[in-house]
């Protein structure tokens, strides 16, 4: 039941994009085509996951143990960083198109909050190595959903009469914060499965 519940939670009723907020900054810039959201998504997935399970081992075997707990911040953002590293290096040299469409987001993981986030939510909630990666993947997961579809609906925008005034950014925060809104159903809808 926990395994549900934390996979509910990270997808769809505490959505990183549509109710935490976090990791906006990719989530906008990159879902203009479904090609680039895809291939970011993919990347996300794997540094958010991994990263989450290498830093609740590090909270529970070295700086709990050590009470170097002030020290989470930086340790986190190291671990992230080393995973954005293998990822950069794996679509350089195998998908050199998608290391290029995804440009300066894709080292810039590092320092989204959306996966800083979720290795600090695991800290405070004493999630352990194995629900930090149920965690992880789940926040991981529902990042991705919200880009996908985001590229889906910015896509058939292309072939709309949008007033000039809405184009580009305005319409996208309109959009997200529909999104958002449509997204707050499942917290009422899964509420006697959480429970």
């Amino acid at each position: 039941m926990k395994f549900i519940s934390i996979m509910l939670g990270g997808i769809l009723i505490q959505n990183f994009v549509f109710m935490q907020y976090l990791g906006l900054c990719p989530f906008l810039g990159l879902s203009e085509q479904m090609d680039t959201a895809l291939g970011m998504s993919g990347a996300v997935i794997f540094v958010m996951t991994f990263a989450s399970t290498v830093a609740a081992a590090f909270e529970q075997f070295i700086l709990v143990p050590l009470h170097l707990e002030y020290m989470r911040t930086i340790a986190y953002i190291l671990v992230i960083a080393g995973f954005v590293q293998l990822v950069e290096i794996f679509l350089k040299k195998t998908v050199p198109s998608l290391y290029k469409a995804l440009g300066i987001y894709l080292p810039l993981i590092t320092t989204n909050c959306a996966v800083l986030g979720v290795a600090l939510l695991n800290a405070r909630q004493s999630y352990g190595v194995l629900w930090g990666t149920v965690n992880g993947l789940a926040g991981a997961l529902g990042w991705s959903v919200a880009i996908i579809i985001f590229a889906g609906i910015r896509e058939r925008w292309k072939f709309m009469n949008i007033p000039g005034t809405l184009k580009g950014f305005p319409l996208a925060l309109v959009a997200t914060s529909l999104m958002a809104l449509s997204f707050q159903g499942f917290s009422r809808l899964f509420a006697s499965v959480l429970k």
